[in-house]
């Protein structure tokens, strides 16, 4: 009888594999870690954190570069004189306010150059409420509610003062009236809207200097931990390849080390225009600016005084208020040496407050003693020693003063500008040429272990 025996049993393996089907993958895993711990491993992740430094870098310098040049270049296009428009179309609102009151004291037909003065301002406060509308920004509401609202109002006063004009020339005593009631729109209304327009005005310039003053350290501190990785990465090479210089590696560092020396003196001056900037220009401009205002509201109370015949009434106390205002504003600006530019014109615009504050005073006296007709001539008569004379130097003195530190503020951010100009593509182009260059410095070296 025949028996067939089983199959052997496989000692090792049991019934069926053999002993390298099973230390196959702890061979492979084995040798992926041979392979990261070698040289060319090494090399390839050398490259990439080289590459990733440069890209880093790269990036972040152009985009500050880009981002403070925008930003100065913003100022000088629609920030600063959207702020210079809403100061001059304040001014040329008051203006307009004083000269109509002033034809209305004169009575009857008011004399040409009143009339001139008048119809010249209503002009101007046109032209700068365009201007202004021009340079809000489109997230600015409050800006455009402003703006918006002067243009509402604005051919409602002019149609107010033609009417009160009208009714002036022929005696009817309710232009009166008309005039009140235009000049108190102006005083309640129109002039403290442009006064708020302006006052935002000059904190947007304010804040738009402010956040470009600091230099760019972040930027400055990539590039920084750059050129030392590049350095630090052309000693490793060198050493492991027995080679004193990589061509390819010293080109990237010193590529990478220009970017950074220029993004450093680029910063540094630019930073330092800003600041110049802003303590030489932006600073005593708002200064001076506000001290124009107190002086328009000054004159203002002085002719609604006059039309009013009012000579122990508010518009006395609005003088005083005001006047006093503007002479600590003038002290403080000649006394405490803000700034070189303009005090010549602070100084001349003082000694015109102090003989306007002698003429307003002969003004109110002969008001307290009835002679309306000598109060009017001083107040708004062609004299040199009378009030009129008094009010345009000063003005005329503060405008110089404004416009001084208003030029000195826009050329130093023009200048700001112009050192950042063309950084960014630079950046960019050093940055892919260094990136370039790091791949031809270890390419050969990778080649020589294939």
């Amino acid at each position: 009888m025949n028996v067939r025996m089983p199959p052997p049993i496989d000692s090792v393996g049991g019934s069926g594999g053999s002993a390298e089907d099973h230390d196959g993958p702890r061979d492979r895993s084995d040798g992926a870690r041979e392979w990261f711990r070698s040289t060319p491993a090494k090399l390839i992740s050398l490259g990439l954190v080289l590459a990733v430094l440069l890209v880093i870098s790269g990036v972040a310098s152009a985009q500050v570069a880009s981002s403070r040049k925008a930003t100065h270049d913003r100022l000088l296009a629609t920030t600063e004189p959207l702020a210079n428009a809403a100061q001059n179309l304040y001014s040329a609102l008051s203006i307009a306010d004083a000269a109509a009151v002033t034809g209305f004291i004169s009575g009857g037909i008011e004399p040409a150059p009143v009339r001139d003065r008048y119809v010249e301002a209503v002009a101007e406060a046109s032209g700068q409420l365009v201007v202004a509308a021009a340079g809000l920004a489109e997230q600015d509401e409050l800006g455009a509610v402003n703006v918006a609202a002067i243009a509402r109002m604005l051919p409602m006063y002019t149609g107010l003062i033609e009417t009160a004009r009208a009714n002036n020339r022929t005696g009817n005593p309710v232009g009166a009236a008309y005039l009140a009631e235009a000049s108190n729109m102006m005083q309640t209304s129109m002039l403290p809207v442009a006064e708020e327009l302006h006052t935002q005005g000059v904190i947007a310039v304010n804040s738009t200097q402010r956040a470009a003053v600091a230099p760019p350290w972040t930027a400055i501190g990539l590039l920084l931990v750059t050129v030392a990785a590049l350095c630090a990465a052309h000693v490793l090479v060198s050493r492991k390849t027995r080679r004193t210089l990589n061509p390819g590696l010293i080109f990237a560092i010193g590529a990478t080390g220009a970017l950074l020396c220029w993004l450093l003196i680029a910063g540094l001056v630019s930073s330092s225009a800003t600041e110049r900037a802003i303590e030489q220009g932006a600073e005593p401009l708002a200064d001076l600016t506000a001290s124009r205002i107190l002086a328009q509201q000054s004159r203002t109370a002085e002719t609604l005084l006059l039309a009013r015949r009012d000579a122990s009434g508010a518009y006395i106390g609005v003088y005083d208020e005001t006047i006093t205002r503007l002479g600590d504003r003038l002290d403080g600006y000649t006394e405490g040496g803000i700034v070189e530019i303009g005090t010549d014109a602070a100084s001349r615009a003082e000694a015109a407050r102090q003989a306007w504050i002698k003429s307003h005073a002969r003004t109110v006296a002969a008001l307290e003693r009835g002679d309306f007709t000598a109060a009017a001539v001083l107040a708004t008569g062609p004299g040199p020693d009378e009030a009129t004379a008094q009010f345009a130097r000063l003005d005329a003195a503060l405008s110089e003063g404004i416009e001084d530190t208003r030029h000195e503020l826009r050329d130093n951010e023009f200048r700001a500008s112009r050192t950042l100009s063309g950084l960014a593509p630079v950046a960019i182009a050093l940055m892919v040429l260094s990136l370039i260059a790091v791949i031809i410095g270890l390419w050969p070296r990778l080649r020589e272990y294939q």
